[in-house]
């Protein structure tokens, strides 16, 4: 009887001034990318909304909910399309509330977007919500409902639902530019990447290896992370560096207990030639604070004096409770919990550093060749694509070709 499709609402972008209509145009993009599997029409946007209208109505749910996971939106609504006349207002108002079959008590709550609507949106709940207490019998509660239909009249229509799916929020991703994510295996670098992509950025992973000196494990992990993260339509590509010979040279020349500082050194300086080969502005880490001997204050600070970019850490602030709770949310702490072996865990000293200074490092570094080890774990980078609408990967970067052959 009627259309039906998702209404897609959005907040932050609202707050947006005079560029506002790129981030909906980029959020429109986005969408049709995450829907292309779908039998629906492209994104419109229209009086602060987006609408997908959806041809094969069985499949609206499904619509909405992978809207709701598309970074920039609020929430996806399953919308009645219904003329602003107020017998389809009512009909519409009814299949909503049958949406909800064991529902007992009911609230309507009505807006106009548009003032030439003649009807104020108080008289337009209390004539739909009569006419649903006289067809259905339900009764009314406007504080504690068990079904709550929403009407919007906005321009020449009604949008008429009761299932509302919460969306991701944040930004539209490519609205941001272009990040590296040292992305391991574990629980809490795939949650910091998640975050930025919230925001809005397109992030390219980079993912180290203790191969050879551990099997593959910890790669095919990453990718299938990758996998779960390309989901919401932010993950350009994962570079795969081995890295054990180079942890196996630093640990047989550096003082034992500056190892990690040393690793995660080299590991900033070869992110940044990545960063480098897609114009990417900062790197990110999945690091809180005090969580490991590694994340103090002080040698956070002698791993950043590696760096020529900024270094962000979304987590730093957060306990590991609240980040697996977020890594089930996204989808990833399942993989990141499977057993496996990585860099991290290779040539690990008995008391590592708590407090290192960067004249330390910096000392300790002299042994070694820094510039040939970055080009040897360059050299010998993989890579996979995902897809991911506003990536750009590199033009002079041929499908399959190593970054080494390039760089």
């Amino acid at each position: 009887m009627f259309e039906r499709a998702a209404l897609i609402h959005y907040h932050e972008i609202g707050l947006k001034g005079r560029n506002r209509s790129a981030f909906e145009r980029q959020l429109r993009d986005n969408l049709d990318a995450a829907l292309g599997s779908f039998d629906v029409e492209r994104a419109e946007r229209f009086s602060s909304r987006l609408l997908v209208r959806v041809r094969d109505h069985a499949q609206l749910e499904a619509v909405c909910r992978q809207a709701a996971d598309t970074p920039g939106v609020s929430n996806a609504a399953a919308v009645y399309i219904t003329s602003r006349g107020s017998r389809d207002m009512n009909a519409a108002a009814l299949l909503a509330v049958s949406e909800v079959p064991d529902a007992r008590t009911f609230a309507i709550e009505a807006r106009r977007s548009n003032t030439d609507h003649p009807v104020r949106s108080i008289d337009m709940n209390r004539e739909i919500g009569q006419h649903v207490v006289d067809e259905t019998g339900l009764g009314v509660d406007l504080s504690n409902p068990d079904v709550r239909v929403y009407v919007e009249v906005v321009q020449g229509d009604a949008y008429i639902y009761s299932r509302r799916y919460p969306g991701v929020g944040g930004l539209p991703v490519g609205t941001a530019g272009a990040v590296i994510s040292l992305l391991s295996a574990g629980i809490d670098s795939p949650v910091a990447t998640w975050r930025l992509m919230k925001r809005g950025a397109v992030v390219v992973g980079v993912h180290f290896s203790g191969r050879p000196q551990t099997s593959d494990a910890s790669e095919r992990l990453v990718a299938k992370i990758g996998e779960a993260l390309s989901h919401y339509g932010g993950m350009g590509r994962i570079y795969v560096v081995p890295f054990g010979d180079l942890q196996r040279e630093i640990s047989l020349a550096a003082p034992p207990d500056l190892r990690v500082l040393l690793y995660r050194r080299l590991m900033v300086r070869v992110a940044e030639e990545f960063a480098a080969v897609e114009r990417a502005k900062a790197l990110v880490t999945g690091e809180s604070l005090g969580q490991v001997a590694s994340q103090t204050l002080d040698n956070i600070a002698a791993v950043d004096d590696a760096a020529t970019l900024p270094v962000l850490r979304p987590l730093i602030g957060t306990d590991k409770l609240e980040i697996v709770a977020e890594a089930r949310a996204v989808g990833t702490y399942e993989l990141s919990t499977v057993d496996h072996t990585d860099c991290c865990t290779l040539f690990m000293p008995r008391t590592p550093a708590t407090r290192a200074t960067v004249a330390e490092v910096r000392a300790a570094e002299e042994v070694l060749d820094m510039e040939r080890m970055v080009a040897d774990a360059v050299a010998s980078a993989e890579y996979h694509d995902f897809p991911c609408v506003p990536y750009r990967r590199p033009k002079w970067l041929p499908e399959g070709v190593s970054a080494a052959e390039t760089l």
